[in-house]
């Protein structure tokens, strides 16, 4: 992990990068997990040519910052995802990676300074592009058949709560009768109509993972729809105003 420091940053340049699509300027910004043993095997794999991949910044576990990717380049991300009907999030993206084992190597809780340094880098990244709260996306939102991180221990309500990416916050107003038995087409309505690709299995799994992790403990994990579920993903339609 050596490199130059730069502003408070780490360079450690990777090559794995090209142009954005024409026209394309990052109006998302996708949160991620390393999903390696240690934040020296991530570092070493983002920056290895072989192996294809990058982001734009990681962030260790101590609050350090590494800078590979210019924010004008496409950084590799994303791979296969979609978000509100288009494909090509790389294109449309700041890619961050949070140093954490992920679910197969031992899954933990971020540490505080880790989150208060992906706060104030989540923050720079937004107000230099003008993203929406609601385009501040884990992996697992874009590409649900295939990911899932940052994952449930990730604390987006802490994030949301500095103004980077969005909350639910339920009301009556969000509880309609029949809820407990909504249809298969009429969940996957709703999930598209907040930007999910909807024809994913997993697709209510990924939004559970985001805004209602307890109900992957209530449901062991299997993308159950429930009624606090539905609450939710409605009071985020209503506050996006879709």
């Amino acid at each position: 992990m050596t490199g130059a420091r730069i502003n408070a940053r780490i360079a450690r340049p990777s090559p794995n990068h090209g142009p954005r699509a024409p026209g394309a300027l990052p109006e998302l910004l996708i949160l991620h997990y390393t999903g390696m043993p240690t934040a020296a095997h991530a570092l070493d794999r983002l920056c290895d040519p072989a192996a294809q991949v990058s982001a734009h910044y990681t962030v260790d576990e101590d609050g350090t910052v590494y800078a590979h990717v210019p924010e004008d380049r496409r950084a590799w991300h994303a791979g296969l995802s979609h978000w509100r009907g288009l494909g090509d999030v790389n294109s449309r993206s700041i890619g961050v990676e949070i140093v954490n084992p992920g679910h197969e190597f031992g899954y933990r809780p971020f540490p505080a300074p880790q989150m208060a340094a992906v706060a104030a880098l989540c923050r720079e990244i937004i107000d230099r592009h003008a993203i929406a709260a609601d385009d501040v996306l884990g992996h697992s939102d874009v590409a649900p058949a295939r990911k899932e991180d940052p994952g449930e221990l990730f604390d987006w309500p802490g994030l949301a709560a500095q103004g980077i990416g969005l909350w639910p916050e339920p009301s009556d107003a969000d509880v309609q009768p029949g809820d407990d038995a909504l249809s298969t087409d009429a969940l996957a309505t709703l999930l598209a109509r907040y930007g999910y690709n909807a024809a994913e299995p997993r697709a209510l799994l990924s939004f559970q993972r985001h805004f209602h992790p307890a109900a992957l403990i209530d449901h062991a994990g299997t993308g159950r729809p429930d009624a606090e579920t539905i609450r939710r993903l409605r009071a985020l339609l209503r506050q996006t105003g879709r």
